[in-house]
């Protein structure tokens, strides 16, 4: 039974090993995501904004949620004079009920998500000590659970049709833990864990229709870490936040 395993093990690693080769040599087609329903958190600016746009000239339709309503209404114009449709919703991702509410609103009034991007953030930017405990418990309501409760909300649909795809932002500081960003860091490296197993999952239950994204984005420069100072020679070559204090916003990055 072990030699059997071990088998299926050395075939699966020629077989990783050999798929990876091939992508590194041969550009993969795009994916034709035209008129698909795309679910963006996170959308009132930053990366969420970017990736609302680039998906809008794409031809998708855009479902966008945040926190902060006029800026929110901005990416739905941006999204508008692309040349695709816009759907902005406030969205408060730090309560599970109000997720599970504004979902069944999406389902009755757009239609089913068929690409969810769990974008949304917050961060402290805190020593550890300094941290207040609400703003913790808000950080993993946000950063982490908001992820939980989005997907529960439409993965069942992506299950009934083995179709769609989710795609989860974590952080490169998912990877590594950066001086006052305790809050930030743990609630990125606890996304890398969920999508991995969520993955594994997926993949059991032979759902092969349905794909997942992670993305470790490094050193982007928006309005959730101004303030931040990068210092050379740390943190793979790229620098090290030195952060006094950091504003918690409503989109992520």
């Amino acid at each position: 039974m072990l030699i059997v395993e071990i088998l299926f093990l050395l075939r699966d690693i020629v077989i990783a090993c050999v798929a990876a080769v091939w992508n590194f040599l041969i550009t993969p087609k795009y994916k034709d995501v035209k008129d698909e329903i795309v679910l963006i958190t996170g959308s009132a600016n930053g990366i969420g904004r970017g990736l609302a746009l680039a998906f809008a000239r794409r031809g998708c339709i855009l479902v966008l949620w945040d926190i902060d309503e006029a800026e929110n209404e901005k990416t739905a114009q941006l999204v508008t004079e692309a040349g695709a449709k816009a759907y902005p919703y406030y969205c408060d991702l730090s309560k599970r009920k109000e997720i599970y509410r504004i979902g069944k609103k999406v389902q009755k009034e757009v239609g089913d998500v068929t690409i969810l991007v769990n974008n949304a953030g917050v961060v402290i930017g805190k020593s550890f000590l300094e941290c207040p405990d609400e703003e913790i418990e808000n950080s993993f309501q946000v950063n982490t659970l908001a992820y939980f409760w989005t997907i529960k909300v439409f993965l069942p649909k992506m299950i009934e049709k083995n179709y769609g795809h989710i795609v989860n932002m974590s952080s490169s500081l998912g990877l590594t833990g950066i001086n006052k960003l305790t809050d930030y860091c743990s609630t990125k490296f606890a996304v890398v864990g969920f999508n991995e197993v969520l993955s594994y999952e997926l993949q059991h239950d032979q759902y092969d229709g349905i794909k997942t994204t992670l993305i470790c984005p490094q050193c982007v420069k928006t309005r959730m870490f101004e303030g931040c100072k990068l210092r050379k020679n740390h943190f793979a070559g790229c620098g090290v936040m030195g952060c006094d204090e950091l504003c918690v916003v409503g989109g992520e990055r």
